[in-house]
């Protein structure tokens, strides 16, 4: 059921009141402009959440990409979480997950086509992509659209459309404030976005849970609700062999689950099913993989019985590709579960043109042309000097 995987530590909510206090003057600061919140004549999608912990962030990133990457150039930006290098870099042929970050770099490598770039200063790196299009695109192309990972407390840039991402297992509406709970910032953050998308809901969801989640949510009219699943799709070699469909797991396999992420149980339990012989090795969020940890993962696989493979997710294999150490027998059994967004009660069509909508509407050629009829209607009509803003909020 919805909310199943919270766990609020009671003793820890009067540090979760100091907490909230200092994030609610933040957010205060921002409100009556005494923080800036910067606006660029670009298309900027931001698609983060307000807790902390896997929301699924990457893969509804990826879906925005594979919606717009046909008809529009697009550009993530992210911040390059525990990265090796510091500044405004671009995602190239020959980087690494430390260079990047493992999320840039996973996408980088599904669409080597899409600039991938990372800047913990947002700010800058929109400028990086904005100004300077020539070194990053080629000569004569530029940006049409901007989307932004992990950026939903970033509020020193005015997103277009801002997507906040809700957990299923974790409603905001039950959680509570850190430590106590795993929110980031009190449950009236949630007013800031255009597009809430409640994630990793079950198949089977019920049409009363719907109505019944739709009103705790407490939603603006102005705010669009969306619900979405994880599908997985085939296990894919890391290193050698073929592909396999995730069915085609038996009973008498034994899965070693190699997982670096912040919410494995969903994961656990999806695989449940297919085998009960599953072996769970659980490293933090990002984890970075070291010698000693090559070295358990080899010893782990070489103790479990046979037939047995290792199933991994795709931040993981992210991190993992190209580390010294792995044994030959890891190496032949080592495979990805790559898995994709699909929304619910048939919302797609309804998503994928609020979202292409707004991109055309307010994409660089368009306001170009939108300025000049402005300049022409103005020579012929002589209605003098008037102020004129570009509104990003899709209404």
């Amino acid at each position: 059921m919805e909310g199943d995987f919270i766990k609020i530590n009671e003793w820890l909510l009067p540090f979760s009141w100091i907490y909230g206090w200092g994030v609610k003057l933040r957010n205060m600061l921002f409100d009556i402009g005494i923080l800036k919140s910067k606006a660029f004549d670009i298309p900027i999608i931001s698609v983060g959440n307000i807790t902390v912990g896997g929301t699924g962030k990457t893969p509804h990133v990826e879906y925005l990409v594979e919606l717009l990457r046909k008809n529009f150039r697009v550009a993530v930006l992210s911040r390059g979480y525990k990265r090796k290098t510091k500044g405004f870099a671009i995602a190239t042929k020959g980087c690494t997950a430390a260079d990047i970050g493992d999320e840039p770099y996973q996408m980088k490598t599904k669409f080597p086509d899409v600039i991938v770039a990372v800047d913990k200063n947002r700010c800058h790196g929109i400028t990086q992509l904005t100004e300077t299009p020539s070194a990053i695109h080629g000569e004569g192309k530029d940006t049409d659209v901007i989307l932004l990972d992990d950026a939903f407390q970033h509020r020193y840039v005015k997103p277009g459309i801002n997507i906040l991402l809700v957990d299923y297992h974790r409603l905001i509406i039950y959680d509570k404030l850190l430590p106590a709970g795993r929110l980031r910032e009190p449950l009236s953050g949630k007013k800031r976005a255009d597009i809430v998308i409640v994630t990793k809901c079950p198949p089977e969801l019920k049409p009363m849970e719907y109505r019944v989640i739709t009103k705790a949510m407490d939603l603006f009219p102005y705010q669009h609700l969306y619900f979405t699943k994880l599908v997985y799709q085939e296990l894919q070699p890391i290193y050698c062999g073929e592909s396999r469909p995730l069915h085609s797991l038996s009973k008498d396999e034994h899965v070693l689950l190699l997982t670096g992420i912040a919410s494995p149980k969903q994961m656990m339990i999806d695989l449940s099913p297919l085998t009960p012989h599953i072996t769970p090795l659980t490293y933090s969020d990002h984890h970075d993989y070291t010698a000693a940890d090559i070295e358990h993962i080899n010893e782990t696989f070489q103790e479990m019985p046979s037939p047995k493979l290792i199933i991994t997710t795709e931040k993981d294999a992210a991190r993992l590709f190209g580390k010294d150490g792995l044994s030959q027998e890891v190496r032949h059994h080592l495979f990805v579960l790559p898995i994709r967004v699909e929304f619910m009660l048939n919302q797609q069509e309804m998503f994928n043109n609020n979202i292409i909508g707004y991109v055309r509407k307010n994409s660089r050629n368009s306001i170009l042309v939108k300025a000049k009829d402005d300049h022409k209607s103005k020579d012929s009509h002589h209605s003098g000097n008037r102020s004129r803003t570009i509104s990003f909020r899709n209404n």
